[in-house]
């Protein structure tokens, strides 16, 4: 249901009568969005009233699947039923269904009691329980063994009854995938596919327009009640106080990707290439290389050459439901079209991921996360003193409030200091396929200053298919390997084993069986194809990408200074698109395939979309290199030196944070945010 919009008009109906979103978020922990299953209902009912006659239960597809194991009917968790819209969370297991919207849907009072019995009673225990056992049928008809429970983490069977064959609570993918990586509070999880979420761990329960939080679908009662914060693509909220919809989620992720691929590159292996080569902003030329050499003085510096793109394929909720469409500003005005073609890649995963970041620290400023927020909420219990460690809290931070020139970030027009990374996540550990490309990975860390992680399931099977979300044969998915870790918790609590919350055990399983196996890293597959070259199980791989990628090496900065002081063509112009020529790959006489170049014959450039910077060769090559077509193979991301506590849980670092990089973008920030304004105020 995430990307099924014709429930779009009810769920404003829901809204309003709940008072507006804000009104709405305070009442039942969620605004108005198409994929609300109050939404869903309610259109059932108005557009096929012989369904609605005919319907005996309504379950979410994890409660149905565990229905289906059992073969009794088995309750939604209290942390999907936040996500309905119907459901009013209280701490303490006091949490209840929302009379009033039941009756806005059903339509009466009698029906809102028919919804209710579909629906079915909230399993409030936290996750931390049995919920049943396998059904007879499975066993009867499938040869279900009922007498084994096979443990991944131990390696071991061991025997039991059939009445200790038990079956723990089902969750949603993205909070099982949240689960699989388990996470430190200082993380925050970027799970990339047709729909992109954000997540990380919150300490209270603060429900806002802002973002969706949910209670921890796996903690035990005698526990201190934890929740999840989750950004999608419902609302952010602009200084002004407007409801701005966040570009990179839901329904607008992969989806635009695809697309931009299609229109500009036609494969994989360009669309990679154009984002790393392309300079922040996405301005290609001159220009970017002057701003590369003088990196260090952003806030003097123009912005009015930087590039921005916002790609809207669905329209989103209240008062955004008129911003739907592709927008492209070149300095500061709306066009329909980049000068330069190349650019548009670089510039459709900058506003996705620049999305992210700028409602993140919208909702850090709302107190979700906390009085500490970011790294202050302290080091990754993973981390250890090994010098392949991700960076820590505080390191190639900002100070708190202050830019770079010790002005008042208030003087951006931003809520926020764009500059200050110390309230941003200490780490990103990421999954989907498009953290499978060297150059998103790259940006994302530069974008937040903060290495970003994969699981080294992905990491393997990423070498296979590296351009799709589902894992190769034989690997498992992220969602699937969260739901049975949640299992191994909740059978060891039953036997006297657990030794803490669920974070803590599946750290502690991890650990164990790194000692015992001789420090091997996990397993990423079973029966699977083995890759070769990850740098999971295999010598680190050295690839750099991003920005670093596409600024001046230093000895070009030395000549860049050199002929500033000679005069020339306005600091020598001719010569700096000449190098950016040889730096992006964008000249005809160079061929790109993969991460390798050469010049001469071969395939021509599918980096080369558009005659600009002043080449204007012809013939078949040229002519063949402006269609994009290119049988290149993306190459994915291999693992970096990772320190020993991250490869015991079964991750591995593709990419570092880049000081430079970060403020580059923090300089673009408040442009971004002004241009997104313009479009909810319908100004462009």
């Amino acid at each position: 249901m995430a990307q099924d919009t014709y429930s779009h008009t009810h769920a404003r109906g829901i809204e309003a009568m709940r008072g507006g979103p804000d009104h709405m978020a305070a009442r039942v922990g969620t605004c108005a969005n198409s994929s609300l299953v109050a939404a869903q209902i309610l259109r059932v009912r108005e557009t096929s009233p012989e369904i609605w006659a005919r319907t005996g239960r309504v379950q979410i597809a994890s409660a149905f699947l565990a229905s289906l194991i059992s073969g009794t009917w088995i309750s939604m968790g209290e942390a999907e039923a936040c996500a309905t819209g119907m459901y009013v969370y209280a701490s303490g297991g006091q949490g209840h269904w929302d009379d009033e919207v039941f009756e806005y849907i059903a339509g009466s009072r009698e029906e809102a009691w028919r919804v209710r019995a579909w629906l079915g009673d909230v399993d409030v225990s936290g996750g931390g329980r049995r919920v049943a056992t396998v059904s007879r049928y499975l066993v009867d008809r499938y040869g279900f063994e009922p007498g084994k429970f096979f443990s991944l983490l131990s390696h071991k069977d061991v025997s039991q009854s059939v009445k200790d064959t038990i079956i723990a609570s089902f969750t949603a993918d993205y909070l099982s995938t949240y689960l699989s990586l388990v996470p430190s509070p200082s993380d925050a999880i970027l799970s990339f596919g047709p729909m992109d979420f954000l997540l990380t761990s919150a300490p209270h329960y603060l429900p806002s327009r802002l973002y969706s939080v949910y209670p921890h679908p796996a903690q035990d009662p005698s526990e201190k009640r934890k929740y999840i914060s989750m950004l999608t693509s419902r609302y952010a909220v602009a200084s002004n106080g407007l409801s701005l919809p966040s570009y990179a989620s839901i329904r607008n992720a992969d989806v635009p990707r695809a697309l931009v691929r299609d229109m500009y590159t036609k494969s994989w292996s360009a669309f990679d290439r154009l984002v790393s080569v392309v300079p922040p902003g996405g301005s290609i030329g001159f220009v970017s290389a002057i701003f590369s050499f003088v990196i260090h003085l952003h806030a003097f510096f123009s912005l009015d050459d930087k590039l921005f793109s916002f790609w809207l394929l669905q329209g989103d909720s209240h008062p955004l439901s008129h911003v739907k469409g592709i927008f492209r500003f070149e300095t500061g005005v709306k066009v329909n079209e980049f000068r330069d073609l190349r650019a548009n890649p670089r510039c459709l995963v900058e506003s996705q991921a620049l999305s992210f970041r700028v409602r993140w620290a919208r909702m850090t400023s709302t107190g979700a996360l906390g009085a500490a927020v970011g790294r202050a909420r302290g080091n990754s219990s993973l981390v250890t003193s090994s010098t392949a460690a991700s960076p820590g809290p505080g390191q190639r931070t900002g100070t708190p409030g202050i830019g770079p020139l010790g002005t008042a970030s208030s003087g951006l027009g931003l809520s926020f200091d764009p500059y200050d990374s110390s309230s941003l996540p200490a780490r990103i550990l990421a999954t989907g396929a498009a953290i499978n490309f060297p150059a998103v990975a790259s940006l994302v860390s530069e974008l937040f200053n903060a290495p970003v992680l994969v699981p080294t399931t992905q990491l393997d099977s990423a070498q296979i298919t590296p351009h799709r979300n589902a894992p190769a044969k034989g690997y498992p998915g992220r969602a699937a390997l969260g739901g049975s870790y949640v299992a191994r918790w909740v059978w060891g609590k039953e036997r006297g084993m657990g030794r803490g919350s669920f974070e803590e055990e599946v750290r502690r399983l991890l650990a164990k069986r790194w000692v015992t196996s001789g420090c091997t890293p996990i397993r990423t597959h079973i029966g699977g194809e083995t890759p070769v070259g990850s740098g999971a199980n295999t010598p680190y791989g050295t690839r750099r990408t991003g920005f670093g990628a596409a600024v001046l090496e230093e000895e070009e900065e030395d000549a860049l200074e050199e002929a500033e002081r000679l005069g020339g063509d306005a600091f020598g112009e001719g010569e700096l698109v000449a190098r950016l020529r040889t730096a992006t790959g964008s000249s005809t006489a160079t061929t790109t395939t993969g991460t390798s170049t050469s010049s001469g014959g071969g395939l021509p450039s599918t980096t080369f979309t558009t005659p600009d910077l002043g080449t204007t060769s012809t013939g078949p090559a040229s002519e063949t290199a402006a269609t994009g077509s290119s049988s290149a193979t993306l190459v994915p991301v291999t693992a970096l030196p990772t320190s020993e506590a991250e490869t015991q849980v079964g991750l591995a670092k593709v990419a570092e944070p880049d000081v430079d990089a970060f403020m580059a973008y923090a300089a673009i920030v408040p442009e971004y945010c002004r241009l997104e304004g313009m479009l909810v105020k319908a100004l462009v």
